[in-house]
């Protein structure tokens, strides 16, 4: 069976991992015969905001204590993740992504990206293991692989634009699709970015945990 660990970033679309994504992750995991582990990192949100108005909250939360809502507790810090444990890594997405795991959301092709999530992911990488980035999560592949490196977030111009400013190429794809850079074993996947329901969102997220499965 193989392993694989989901890195979280919070609990909720706004400010943290996108809660459908990240279930979706887990559920097309298992269905494709392997088991997982979640982790996230043990640091404040950039800010709480209310999903009912999306309004920010005058309140402090922490991206590990929010996301284990999400792993029914059965979460670690991101710190304790070693790739020699596991066969595969998987991001969902979600604001958390690009306000928690990095300051992309603010600063786009100027960004820069949580530390630890750049170790991990260099690792993963180094051990030629294959990573899914979900969503809002394959904007950040410019800050971990080789030059080049092709990915995709569905087909927003400025979101490409700024990827490409990080030194990735953007391909266009389809909610219902997946892009494989296979010499570097990154798959990606527009779900939420274009998706206008959860049946939509899980039909690319399964293609590519099937596919990170293979690649394992």
């Amino acid at each position: 069976m193989k392993k694989v660990a989901i890195i979280l970033s919070g609990c909720g679309v706004f400010d943290g991992a996108e809660i459908h994504e990240s279930v979706l992750t887990m559920l097309h995991l298992e269905m494709a015969g392997a088991s997982y582990q979640c982790f996230a990192p043990n640091i404040d949100q950039h800010h709480v905001v209310n999903h009912l108005n999306s309004e920010e909250m005058n309140q402090t939360r922490n991206v590990l204590v929010e996301a284990a809502r999400i792993a029914r507790g059965e979460i670690h810090d991101l710190d304790t993740l070693n790739a020699n444990d596991f066969d595969a890594l998987a991001i969902p997405g979600g604001f958390g992504v690009a306000k928690n795991l990095s300051d992309f959301a603010f600063k786009g092709g100027e960004s820069t990206i949580l530390a630890a999530l750049k170790t991990t992911c260099a690792a993963f990488n180094q051990q030629k293991k294959p990573i899914a980035y979900v969503c809002i999560a394959p904007a950040l592949v410019g800050h971990i692989h080789n030059k080049g490196i092709k990915a995709t977030i569905g087909n927003d111009a400025d979101t490409a634009a700024a990827m490409s400013a990080l030194g990735a190429e953007h391909v266009n794809c389809h909610v219902d699709d997946i892009v494989v850079d296979e010499a570097q074993k990154v798959i990606s996947t527009p779900a939420y970015m274009l998706a206008q329901s959860i049946s939509e969102a899980s039909t690319g997220i399964q293609k590519a945990m099937n596919k990170l499965i293979e690649l394992a």
